[in-house]
């Protein structure tokens, strides 16, 4: 069976329509297909734009919270956008933040890292950590319970969120007690058996877009043995004194083996882990079809999980 006859009936319709992402060719037409228009706010969410110090110069950072807060502090997550390193702004993430902010009563930060290939790596996982610090730092400032902290991001959001994960537990800090790194991208290598699975070039993210957004990431010329496991977590030696984990992935995600593998090593290390694999469905399939069935399924599940952890 080939990969579009797989798909989940409720899904197939957008998978015909999607003109597939041309990283190298044509990296400004892609980018500018996760643009959408402007979303009609909730009136149950602040949200604000503010400036901060990033890993080199200034940053944006949008914050979300609860409209009618109070003057008691609110659990924190930092959310990092996906696409693949290389597309993507915090901007296309505000209905899903304003989400998690209703679900959990929190605060969200989301950072907009810088990207690749305009800036490979370590850019975006430097903005990532500084925004991290700036959120705990100013934890005052924005009514923030430092003891409640979470990260979270989807697809290169995820790998992203795993080394985050990996680059606070390495440096003591800030104090994570919850990461949900989902249907991440986290192995350069591209020798699973998924990676080599998913190839049509209708897919939503596929082995040819994977292949060209790494090269981008982590630039010409490197050596795979003199990679950090903050740019690729998947080579982090061992996961044990992560936060607890949810992660989630589609059975026809290029990411399927990698995210089952990464599980797999937390489990091993001792980290507690929840893991869902959704039959039937591609990349981002809750994103480009959130009417699905299956899609409000899953995006429940994962909001759910951090509203839970995030309030014990």
């Amino acid at each position: 069976m080939n990969f579009e006859s797989r798909v989940l009936p409720e899904l197939k319709l957008a998978l015909a329509q999607f003109p597939g992402f041309q990283l190298e060719a044509n990296l400004e037409g892609s980018r500018s297909m996760l643009s959408g228009p402007p979303i009609e706010a909730s009136e149950h969410v602040s949200t604000t734009s503010r400036m901060i110090r990033g890993g080199a110069g200034e940053m944006l950072v949008k914050i979300y919270e609860p409209a009618n807060r109070t003057d008691a502090k609110l659990p924190a997550m930092l959310w990092t956008h996906g696409g693949g390193y290389v597309l993507g702004h915090p901007d296309m993430d505000d209905v899903l933040c304003e989400r998690f902010v209703q679900a959990a009563h929190c605060v969200i930060v989301s950072v907009d890292y810088r990207r690749a290939p305009e800036h490979p790596y370590p850019a975006a996982i430097e903005d990532c950590y500084a925004g991290l610090v700036w959120m705990t730092d100013e934890a005052e400032s924005l009514g923030i319970d430092v003891d409640r902290v979470a990260i979270a991001g989807a697809s290169g959001g995820g790998g992203l969120t795993a080394a985050l994960a990996l680059m606070a537990r390495d440096k003591g800090g800030p104090a994570l007690i919850f990461q949900m790194p989902l249907y991440p991208m986290i192995d350069n290598r591209n020798t699973t058996a998924s990676s080599y699975e998913i190839t049509a070039d209708n897919a939503t993210w596929n082995r040819t877009n994977n292949v060209e957004a790494w090269q981008m990431y982590l630039g010409a010329g490197v050596e795979d043995h003199e990679l950090s496991p903050y740019a690729v977590p998947s080579k982090a030696d061992s996961l044990a004194g992560l936060p607890p984990t949810y992660t989630c992935v589609g059975q026809l995600d290029l990411f399927r083996d990698e995210t089952i593998e990464y599980v797999t090593r937390l489990a091993q290390a001792g980290v507690d882990v929840e893991f869902q694999l959704y039959p039937g469905c591609f990349h981002c399939f809750e994103v480009f079809v959130p009417e699905a069935e299956v899609s409000q399924r899953a995006s429940q599940s994962y909001v759910d999980a951090m509203a839970r952890a995030l309030n014990p």
